[in-house]
């Protein structure tokens, strides 16, 4: 039987050490079929409870084990403690991946850990404490307080409803699963779902809920400018209202990624191209219904998806990010029409990218006006958009507002 501790630590070695993305690590990891399950479940567990298995770590043990013995103890304890695995089995292969690795001295201390660890008392400082328990960066913490006070519990540790689809067509041949409505026609989220020959077909795609919120709050027209496109979701989608779809990507490959999504769901009129969002080209000036700018961003709002975004995401980013935010939005509305629409969209909670971008750009673009777009997903309305939250919008945490061209 293979050490079921052993593929995590492949995975996860990538991530922690190698500073990978979890999805990246884990497609480029080969794992042993028979366990891919339960090593996908456990490494998305470790990240999602890295700060709460720390804190285990560091209240049992007199000095902080090296990396290597780190991680092991993180993966046996988060089996331990979430998965209701069996004791005896799960110390033992953690002191054989000990020894797998060479660390045959710290066998001893992994099996003395696992076998007398105890939970330690919570930190006393409120804001500290809630870090331990949903397991969130410090900082982010701090940030959700002030910005939504009592909420912001709920919103750090709401969980991922599951898998998000979108059908073209046959959801009824699927609809015997488990799984929980939307408001949007043909798109359900179900708590698992195994990809077959449905997809390569076109007949459905995996489409976040607030991706698809986004794309309903499109007004139509005759013509689109996606700009941060990759990989094509909502170009897709925004196919369907409007005559032709440019979508722009930086990097070349992710431009190729846009491709094969667009054929995959035959979506003729989607065109792809590699250019810089915050470099201004005549040729677009004044020729677009509708600009949406899906901007880069923290990706707070999708850390229950994405659990490796609160390992590699710090406070020091946002003033970045909020800046190349408004380099796309000065550049990308000289695209928009009179009469258009300017569509600005984030997957962040965190206002300084979101309320505040919409702020500033209003404040420096006397010709454009706001107009809040309207959603059937709940969703809190701000001043400036419409803002989803983990904990009332089905998973998603997206902001959305537009600006209209006088």
């Amino acid at each position: 039987m293979t050490n079921p501790l052993c593929d995590p630590y492949l995975v996860l070695t990538k991530v922690y050490s190698g500073g990978k993305y979890l999805k990246q690590a884990i497609s480029e990891t080969p794992i042993e079929p028979s366990n891919k399950a339960a090593t996908v479940k456990i490494c998305y567990g470790v990240l999602e409870k890295d700060i709460y298995l720390s804190h285990i770590i560091s209240g049992n043990a007199a000095r902080p084990p090296r990396s290597a013995i780190r991680l092991i103890l993180k993966i046996a304890l988060y089996m331990l403690e979430f998965m209701d695995k069996n004791d005896y089995m799960t110390v033992d292969c953690a002191v054989e991946l000990a020894k797998k690795l060479g660390k045959s001295g710290a066998a001893g201390f992994v099996n003395a850990f696992l076998r007398s660890y105890k939970i330690p008392a919570m930190p006393e400082r409120a804001d500290e404490a809630m870090s331990v328990r949903c397991s969130a960066p410090l900082w982010l913490v701090k940030a959700l307080r002030r910005s939504y006070k009592g909420q912001a519990e709920e919103i750090l540790s709401a969980p991922s409803h599951g898998v998000c689809v979108r059908f073209e067509r046959g959801e009824e041949n699927y609809l015997s699963k488990p799984h929980e409505d939307t408001p949007f026609k043909g798109v359900f989220i179900f708590r698992n779902f195994v990809r077959d020959d449905g997809f390569l077909n076109g007949d459905y795609t995996f489409q976040s809920v607030g991706s698809v919120a986004i794309c309903d709050a499109v007004e139509g027209g005759e013509s689109l400018l996606d700009v941060c496109a990759a990989p094509g979701g909502k170009s897709v989608l925004l196919s369907k209202k409007f005559a032709s779809v440019t979508a722009c990507e930086l990097h070349p490959h992710r431009v190729e990624l846009i491709k094969s999504y667009a054929s995959r769901m035959g979506a003729e009129n989607v065109k792809a191209v590699c250019a810089d969002g915050t470099a201004f080209n005549p040729d677009y000036e004044g020729a677009f219904d509708a600009v949406l700018c899906d901007a880069p961003c923290s990706g707070t709002g999708v850390i229950n998806e994405n659990p490796d975004i609160k390992l590699n995401r710090k406070a020091e980013d946002i003033p970045s990010l909020a800046a190349t935010q408004a380099a796309l939005l000065d550049n990308c509305c000289r695209y928009v029409k009179k009469g258009g629409r300017l569509y600005y969209s984030t997957c962040s909670v965190l206002p300084e990218e979101n309320d505040s971008a919409a702020y500033n750009f209003l404040a420096s673009h006397k010709d454009f006006e706001l107009e809040i777009p309207s959603s059937p997903l709940i969703n809190l309305r701000t001043k400036f958009g419409l803002q989803f939250l983990p904990h009332i919008s089905q998973g998603a945490g997206f902001y959305l507002t537009s600006f209209v061209k006088k």
